[in-house]
């Protein structure tokens, strides 16, 4: 048989069925919102893997079309992947290599529309600017000066600076403007890094527009 609260108890009874009956019901629906959240955020992630999961697949296919040298095959593969899971890093990967091959096999036109999804829609800065980085290339070579241009001013990643300057210079220099082309070289030059051995031909490409860049001990020897 229950044993009767005694007034201090029964007084906490009261007191507590006064404050559910106050906010039982806002309690619960924030429980049931947290329980929503951590549900949506387990299920977002599970979405997210089962996603880069099949992208990676996919990506796996064109790597073989692409050792293959099948630029058709790489591109459908690459339309697939870009419009079933366009904001993995799949996407972004595949649209270089898909780029790569097409470009190989010809198809240039098929090339820049490749590199101009990757330079467009790209989540990281790195992979917009390798894409723009070829991209004006394809257009140096078809004579688009303009385009190629555009492009360079929007490669913004700081690790590929040297490269952009120095791909500017060959766009200038194919334009006929051997001194605005002599200061991209100029700043490739002074950017990159001395250790990498493609420094080496922009100080030839400056040499041949009369600028060669001082010996590194001479220049060592001028900054003290």
């Amino acid at each position: 048989m229950a044993q009767p609260l005694d007034l201090q108890e029964q007084e906490q009874l009261d007191a507590l069925k006064s404050f559910w009956k106050t906010y039982g019901n806002l309690i619960t629906w924030a429980l049931v919102a947290a329980l929503a959240v951590y549900a949506g955020w387990n299920g977002w992630r599970w979405w997210q893997r089962d996603q880069a999961a099949k992208a990676a697949a996919m990506f796996a296919q064109l790597e073989q079309a692409a050792q293959a040298g099948d630029a058709q095959r790489s591109g459908q593969i690459f339309n697939d992947l870009k419009e079933r899971y366009p904001r993995t890093v799949y996407a972004e990967q595949a649209g270089l290599m898909a780029a790569r091959v097409q470009f190989d096999r010809g198809q240039a036109d098929a090339a820049q529309a490749s590199l101009a999804w990757v330079a467009d829609h790209a989540s990281e800065d790195e992979y917009k600017t390798v894409a723009r980085l070829r991209l004006a290339g394809l257009l140096l070579q078809a004579k688009d000066f303009d385009g190629a241009l555009k492009q360079l001013d929007a490669a913004k990643a700081p690790t590929f600076e040297a490269l952009v300057a120095d791909r500017r210079g060959d766009v200038l220099l194919a334009q006929g403007k051997p001194a605005d082309a002599r200061a991209a070289y100029q700043t490739a030059w002074k950017t990159m890094d001395d250790k990498v051995e493609y420094r080496q031909l922009i100080g030839a490409k400056l040499t041949a527009l009369g600028a060669a860049p001082a010996p590194a001990a001479k220049a060592s020897e001028a900054a003290q």
